[in-house]
């Protein structure tokens, strides 16, 4: 691990406050694991960690067991915890359960008007990222496109859920480490997401999901199949 991470890392120790804990822990890895600042496949060091927060052992651990739970890490017997480096199986997996979980979201809308305030700033977001050729800022913002979408159910459990799978696919889109080719064409779909919500055409809008959502597992699995093999 190299000197300027744990150095940047170490700044983040101002976020853990005077009531340091595991969760919080846990929090700051996960932000720093969606970002990129650690891999997939990287090794992550107990000791070097550790002091660059100013936390215990044991207080690690546990952020490192929540993380594990939650599929962004992994323990190898004798080796040590690692970013999870994705299945092609896992990437199919996490689109089923989008699908599901999207789709039944704007199926259960109810009556227009929708509040999709969040969900346009989210597409504005990302036409402006991609108008400035900053493909990250591209993929920031489609994250946040579907999670404000899924928010419209209004349902705490259902965002805790999306925020897990989401922070699990970016696993995927850090290996593939294209974000233009991955985010870029689907600006124009998320717009006409909006735009068809804005018209009340709550069905219509679902269809355009489920194709948007199929479209971009076929995508990602076949770039991802190039950098990772089929049983890994």
């Amino acid at each position: 691990m190299a000197t300027e991470e744990l150095h940047a890392l170490a700044d983040d120790r101002a976020l853990l406050g005077r009531t340091s804990t595991a969760e919080r822990v846990a929090d700051i890895l996960r932000s720093r694991i969606a970002d990129g600042f650690f891999p997939p496949g990287t090794r992550l060091s107990e000791d070097s960690i550790g002091g660059a927060l100013g936390v215990s052992r044991n207080t690690l651990r546990e952020s490192f067991r929540l993380l594990t739970h939650e599929r962004l890490l992994e323990h190898r017997l004798n080796r040590g915890v690692f970013v999870r480096v994705l299945s092609i199986d896992d990437v199919q997996d996490i689109y089923r359960i989008r699908r599901m979980v999207e789709c039944a979201v704007v199926r259960s809308l109810g009556d227009p008007p929708y509040a999709l305030d969040r969900v346009a700033e989210a597409v504005a977001d990302g036409q402006r990222a991609a108008g400035a050729r900053e493909w990250k800022g591209v993929s920031t913002a489609n994250i946040h496109f579907h999670r404000e979408l899924v928010a419209l159910a209004r349902s705490e459990r259902t965002d805790e859920l999306m925020r897990s799978v989401l922070a699990e696919l970016r696993l995927a889109f850090h290996v593939v480490d294209d974000p233009r080719r991955l985010h870029e064409p689907y600006l124009a779909r998320n717009l006409r997401i909006v735009e068809t919500l804005r018209d009340g055409r709550r069905d219509a809008a679902e269809a355009l999901l489920a194709d948007y959502l199929d479209d971009s597992r076929d995508g990602l699995v076949e770039a991802y199949g190039q950098r990772v093999p089929a049983g890994g």
